[in-house]
């Protein structure tokens, strides 16, 4: 971006992180010029003045686990799309995964999605290259074409399928270590979950359902901890879901191996007993698991054993979720619900400070995907990728008023007490009171 067209801001009565009283936060040239009781002192005449009676600010939220859909799906969602909805749910920066049509298996797909995210603007949209070859686990990709072309593509994963042979997961970990680069771990091992459909236990039994066991995602997260630690490399796994791989997790980190983890908000907040109405919304791999595994996750991520947030934001066509629960294509809407839920569970319940929620939703993510841009402290001279949160604008979600192109969010009708109301981009303010600004 040219700093010199941006826009002069001053956001108005924000507090850093939730706390101390109220001051003004002056932003120009892409940077944090001011913070202070009176920032406003030195803005133009011409400055774009954002009141904002008090809300809490936050650095832009940074998700590491994003489905954009394009190339190949646009009709469910468009980078376009996503990034609105990106911008609209705080985030200033998303990792699209590489399960698209064609794949992001090579440098002309990961490039073209880059720049695409580019001429967009609303937030970095950094493209994940694939491991393997049409994300097949057989053949390694050119993973060195795709670090070195424009998307400069810095995370690798096959995310929707499972890197499952432990030779080529072996070799990728090497070859990732050499260049840099992170790998990415959807943790399913497949023939543990051939016809599954919901997590193996009491309710799937009951609805005649066919169960997914926590083994098949446990044994992939202990292998690769392994096979990391024996290549030097770093391993990250996608939506941890289970007590036991909490518990890998704190083992793992524990011998000093390089692993990460993320949780996502719909294993945080939601459980399998959602399996009762048979509603295709609430199919999604991995599946809903128990309460159990719902409260380990949310204090493995106050610990830090699990390092962050990401939504695995997953658009569908209302077709492929209103049919048969075990025919629904599994994934669920995230972008724009993700704050209000990670506050009400952890924020509002005094498990987390407002500047805890920032090391999981934006500081955490930038370190491990290598933004140095991204997750930033709000200070004078840093860049000014900024969320505002309302911690009291109460809303109840809609998903035909989302800004996906697809409506399967599993939290229609839900009420949530806190909501983003502005997002500062770059220095620009890409949306503000539930409206994107292009």
């Amino acid at each position: 971006m040219n700093t010199s067209e941006t826009p002069t801001l001053l956001l108005q009565k924000v507090r850093p992180y939730g706390e101390g009283d109220p001051v003004d936060v002056l932003v120009r040239g892409g940077l944090i010029a001011a913070i202070g009781p009176d920032a406003g002192t030195d803005a133009p005449a011409d400055a774009e003045i954002h009141d904002l009676d008090g809300a809490v600010l936050l650095p832009g939220f940074v998700d590491l686990h994003t489905h954009l859909r394009e190339p190949g799906r646009e009709d469910t969602e468009t980078i376009a799309t996503g990034s609105a909805a990106a911008a609209l749910g705080g985030y200033t920066a998303v990792f699209a995964m590489a399960n698209t049509q064609p794949p992001q298996d090579n440098q002309t797909v990961t490039d073209s999605v880059w720049r695409i995210g580019r001429e967009v603007g609303l937030c970095d949209v950094h493209p994940v290259g694939a491991v393997t070859l049409g994300l097949k686990g057989e053949q390694l990709t050119e993973m060195g074409q795709m670090a070195d072309g424009a998307a400069k593509v810095r995370v690798f994963s096959d995310d929707g399928m499972c890197v499952y042979d432990p030779l080529v997961m072996r070799r990728a970990l090497e070859y990732s270590a050499g260049l840099g680069v992170l790998i990415a771990q959807h943790a399913e091992e497949p023939r543990l979950t051939k016809g599954a459909v919901a997590h193996e236990g009491p309710t799937a039994a009951r609805l005649g359902l066919t169960g997914w066991p926590r083994s098949a995602e446990e044994s992939i997260v202990a292998r690769d901890a392994i096979l990391a630690r024996d290549a030097g490399a770093r391993v990250h796994i996608c939506h941890a879901s289970t007590t036991g791989t909490v518990e890998l997790l704190r083992w793992a980190k524990d011998q000093g191996i390089s692993i990460t983890a993320e949780v996502t908000p719909h294993h945080l907040l939601l459980d399998d007993s959602r399996l009762e109405s048979y509603d295709g919304v609430y199919r999604v791999n991995p599946p809903l698991r128990e309460t159990h595994d719902t409260l380990a996750l949310r204090e493995a991520l106050v610990s830090g054993v699990i390092d962050c947030v990401a939504t695995d934001h997953a658009p569908h066509a209302a077709q492929d979720k209103c049919c048969e629960f075990a025919a629904a294509r599994p994934g669920m809407l995230g972008l724009e619900t993700a704050l209000p839920i990670v506050a009400a569970l952890l924020v509002e319940t005094g498990d987390m400070t407002w500047r805890d929620l920032a090391r999981v939703m934006s500081v955490r993510p930038a370190e491990i995907a290598g933004l140095s841009d991204q997750g930033r402290p709000i200070s004078v001279g840093e860049p000014a990728n900024l969320a505002v949160v309302d911690p009291d604008s109460s809303w109840t979600v809609i998903g035909e008023d989302l800004a996906s192109l697809s409506a399967n969010t599993p939290y229609e009708g839900m009420t949530f007490a806190a909501r983003v109301v502005g997002t500062v981009y770059q220095g620009r303010m890409t949306s503000r009171d539930g409206k994107v600004i292009a």
